[in-house]
């Protein structure tokens, strides 16, 4: 099955995704503003999400409804 952002555009290992809406990190005091820019997401065996680093977030796990391919 696909990995799709949230326009239905399929997303590939090292694509660049954009944050549509602000999301507060869990365990942290970051929050990431809409319209960040996350570079070289990787794919997970789930299709609901991707994984990426963000600023000073390591292994961070996006679900793709919140990403849109930049």
């Amino acid at each position: 099955m696909d990995t799709r952002d949230s326009n239905g555009t399929i997303l590939a290992d090292g694509d660049n995704v954009t944050l549509i809406k602000d999301l507060k990190v869990k365990g942290t005091s970051v929050t990431l503003k809409r319209g960040t820019l996350v570079k070289g997401i990787r794919l997970t065996g789930d299709p609901d999400e991707i994984e990426c680093r963000v600023e000073k977030v390591k292994g961070l796990v996006l679900r793709t409804e919140f990403v849109k391919k930049a």
